[in-house]
């Protein structure tokens, strides 16, 4: 492993392990990208799914994390990372490609969608909290902010990538084939992972092996510090609302817009384009203006082009869509790629699993609620009010940072936390 962080080159040529694993996580976001589009695609135009089914199809892949993100921290701790991951892909490989295979068997059904979704979204708890742990050990301190970016901005063009494709696949092939782009993405992430040759360090072995103790030590830490409290916070608001108007644009943009499935493939990858714009300049707004100033820009004022996307309609009418949802991705994109080099840096090594996982069970945790909220709002007063209330719910959620001691400071902490640190008081603000 290479951790020569003076080294000039970019981390993609200098660093072999890094490279399989942005190579593998670039083709699952462009297989998880598909299926965005793929499975509500098939609940709509093949089984003629009802509004509130389509929410509560996207509720199914986020509600594991409710069940079991905390448990999952604590056994991710315990195990080394990247068996973890390697038995989560396959197990997403198998479910998705049951999906055709059903459709020409004649036994498709939204109920077997709900399955998927439902154990999909198990196998994801795994993975996306031993990916978070995993990255920490594979890459030096100094590498990580670069790390972050790059994998950020990879998951954005691969998803621009394959909202697109996942568009057009349905209108050519079929929804139900474009499930088997997703199944062969996990393929190809288990060669990757498969071929990294870095070794973890052994977990370090507690003294106290209890799982309710392991927990509450997470979440204690997680609801005593106020920056990791208040990045908790903002991201369970801001997902609340970003899955409420997600779940039911496809349904809107097809039935209240009159769009075909490939021009709302096309639609929706333009949107999402923004992501590799933000991950482009997180780091050099950042620098100039501070970590926490530049999280208030992205995530309230970019954000706030969200409004525009209610306001979309049939011919020039869609740039408002292409409008508010590239805002949104710039802003998001560019805030994650901040927030996971500070919690990289801040958090202890040895208890990473536990406050990823931790902190995912709120923010991922509202993600199912959103989408039966907006499917429930769709039904009872239609797609468009529904759209209103959802996006204007996302540069909301981002006064809990303006609110916070985030809001009061230039820079977020640079220095690692140790386990047994007391509780930090927020840095002064600095010009």
């Amino acid at each position: 492993m290479n951790r020569d962080a003076a080294a000039p080159r970019s981390l993609l040529r200098r660093h072999r392990d890094f490279r399989l694993f942005w190579c593998g996580e670039t083709a699952g976001k462009f297989g998880s990208s598909v299926t965005g589009v793929a499975m509500p695609l098939i609940a709509v135009s093949e089984l003629h799914a009802s509004t509130f089914e389509i929410g509560l199809l996207s509720a199914a892949a986020w509600a594991p994390w409710l069940v079991m993100g905390l448990p999952v921290g604590v056994w991710v701790d315990r195990l080394r990372r990247r068996p973890v991951m390697l038995a989560a892909a396959a197990v997403s490989l198998a479910l998705f490609a049951v999906v055709p295979v059903a459709g020409w068997a004649g036994r498709l059904s939204v109920g077997l969608l709900l399955a998927v979704a439902l154990l999909s979204g198990t196998a994801a708890v795994f993975f996306q909290t031993a990916y978070t742990a995993y990255l920490p050990e594979l890459l030096s301190p100094a590498d990580q902010p670069e790390g972050n970016a790059k994998l950020h901005g990879s998951a954005s063009a691969a998803q621009i990538a394959g909202l697109g494709s996942g568009g057009l696949i349905a209108q050519l092939a079929g929804a139900a084939n474009g499930m088997f782009a997703n199944a062969a993405t996990f393929l190809v992430s288990l060669l990757c992972l498969g071929r990294i040759r870095h070794r973890e360090t052994p977990p370090r072995p507690a003294a106290d092996r209890s799982l309710r103790r392991e927990v509450g030590e997470g979440l204690r830490l997680l609801a005593g510090d106020p920056w990791l409290r208040t990045f908790t916070l903002f991201a369970g608001a801001s997902n609340l609302a970003l899955m409420g108007y997600q779940s039911i644009q496809v349904a809107f943009l097809v039935r209240e817009v009159g769009l075909a499935p490939g021009t709302v493939g096309g639609l929706i990858a333009t949107a999402g384009s923004g992501g590799v714009l933000g991950a482009f300049v997180a780091r050099r707004v950042a620098a100039r203006i501070g970590t926490a100033r530049a999280m208030i820009l992205f995530e309230l004022g970019l954000s706030s082009l969200a409004l525009l996307i209610p306001l979309t309609g049939p011919g020039a009418g869609v740039l408002c869509y292409a409008a508010g949802g590239f805002g949104i991705s710039v802003g998001v994109v560019a805030g994650n790629v901040i927030k996971s080099s500070f919690q990289q840096r801040y958090c202890p090594p040895e208890l990473l699993g536990r406050i990823s996982a931790g902190g995912a069970v709120l923010s991922y945790g509202t993600i199912p609620l959103g989408a039966l909220l907006a499917g429930a709002l769709g039904t009872a007063i239609g797609l468009r009010p529904a759209l209103w209330i959802t996006t204007a719910g996302v540069p909301l959620a981002a006064l809990v940072l303006l609110l916070s001691p985030i809001g009061r400071t230039r820079d977020l902490p640079t220095t690692p936390r140790p386990a047994d640190a007391p509780l930090p008081a927020p840095e002064p603000a600095t010009t």
